[in-house]
């Protein structure tokens, strides 16, 4: 996802390095319990028939401030690892690749006017997508809450 080369390009411009007197793991906020993740920081929850996806909290953070977001039609197909929509922030636009596949059921309307929702509720009012999955087996690739958290952790201190 583009959100990693801006991250890496921003510590950079912002001159952090594992040196820095903090670490980024440390600001890491919050996973959700019963939701997979994937290695581009995207989230989905299956519940019954339908799977919601979003954007993590890391994600978010290192977004900064979302001022738009661009995301697709009920009725499109979705394919995991591939892009349905983008974020735009204060700081950088990026895709948003689902975790998996299947068809849009219903697409957050309330995004398109309050866009900040991903910032401040990224599991809850800041869904962006349900999908009705195709592949439901395509879930078990992807990352549980603790070894998201793990992730994140290792690809900040990468940085």
């Amino acid at each position: 996802m583009a959100l990693r080369v801006w991250a890496s390009s921003a510590a950079n411009a912002l001159k952090l390095s594992p040196a820095a007197p903090f670490s980024l793991s440390r600001c890491f906020s919050s996973v959700l319990d019963g939701a997979k993740y994937a290695t581009s920081h995207e989230w989905v929850k299956h519940e019954g028939s339908v799977a919601t996806i979003g954007i993590t909290d890391h994600a978010q953070d290192h977004l900064g401030e979302v001022v738009f977001v661009e995301l697709p039609e009920p009725g499109a197909a979705v394919t995991q690892a591939s892009g349905f929509g983008a974020v735009e922030s204060v700081k950088a636009t990026s895709d948003v690749n689902s975790p998996i596949s299947g068809e849009v059921v219903e697409v957050n309307t309330k995004l398109t006017e309050t866009p900040g929702l991903i910032n401040s509720s990224p599991y809850a009012d800041g869904w962006m997508i349900k999908v009705k999955p195709s592949n439901p087996s395509e879930l078990e690739s992807l990352m549980g809450p603790t070894e998201y958290t793990k992730f994140c952790e290792e690809e900040d201190a990468a940085h």
